[in-house]
């Protein structure tokens, strides 16, 4: 572990290496898993703000979960999350025709209909980040459901923190994210 301001950061996230293979894995990452996608709480009036937006694109399963269970919940540990469809996939999820799982926050934030991607931590996976009182840990969430993702990661090269740069330059800052480059850079020599 190293340090970073009030991160204390896992060096696996220089380490091991990452790069999302949609063509392999069909975004399992959607719909696997026993929860919804964590959420912060400054994330939840902007998913109530959305929905009416996002409405548009998401399946009717996704609808009914959605008007149901409302656009977030508390999930089992006690964390805000999505909500799921059927225990299953986030409600969030669209499938193409391929089968892929996509993010309908993400399909309306690309149409230019909202300013919010998606939840930060669909943004930064697999890296997992938990807010303590003095700290926030930044980990690597290793799954085997992304295999494919490590072994491509690996072919290009590509270091998760870089696969993630967008997104933790969103959590935490450009210069967060600089020194992270900084330490990176001693640490691999």
């Amino acid at each position: 572990m190293f340090q970073i301001g009030k991160t204390l950061i896992s060096e696996e996230i220089i380490e091991k290496d990452f790069v999302c293979n949609l063509n392999a894995c069909k975004g399992a990452c959607c719909v696997e898993g026993e929860s919804g996608a964590p959420l912060t709480d400054q994330e939840l009036p902007i998913l109530e703000k959305v929905y009416k937006t996002v409405k548009p694109y998401l399946r009717k399963e996704g609808i009914k979960a959605i008007e149901e269970q409302g656009t977030y919940v508390k999930g089992w540990d006690g964390e805000w999350e999505t909500p799921l469809v059927n225990h299953e996939e986030c409600a969030y999820v669209v499938f193409a025709k391929d089968g892929m799982a996509k993010c309908a926050l993400e399909e309306a934030y690309n149409d230019g209909l909202t300013d919010w991607k998606k939840p930060v931590s669909c943004h930064l996976y697999p890296v997992r980040t938990r807010e303590y009182s003095a700290f926030t840990a930044v980990n690597y969430h290793k799954w085997a459901i992304c295999d494919d993702a490590c072994t491509l990661g690996a072919e290009l090269k590509v270091p998760i923190y870089k696969f993630v740069k967008e997104a933790l330059v969103r959590k935490f800052g450009a210069d967060w994210y600089q020194e992270l480059e900084e330490v990176a850079a001693q640490h691999l020599k």
